[in-house]
């Protein structure tokens, strides 16, 4: 499904910032479960909401769907 390929994805990049998932959903005033729910892929999150996720990575929306199929 591809709300589980974005989870992945977001959670990859996520890693590579050093930050829980605690403290990413925290900087980007998100609560942390409904961000744990996304990251495992079982939201249908809103285009809003991927946009501050990519702003919180410091990635474009484009960026953020690389290598998503």
């Amino acid at each position: 499904m591809i709300t589980v390929k974005i989870g992945e994805r977001i959670r990859e990049l996520r890693k590579i910032t050093g930050l829980s998932q605690e403290k990413f959903a925290l900087k980007i005033g998100m609560d942390r479960t409904y961000f744990a729910s996304v990251e495992l892929g079982k939201r249908n999150v809103s285009i809003i909401n991927l946009e501050k996720i990519a702003k919180g990575l410091e990635v474009s929306l484009s960026q953020l769907f690389e290598g998503v199929e």
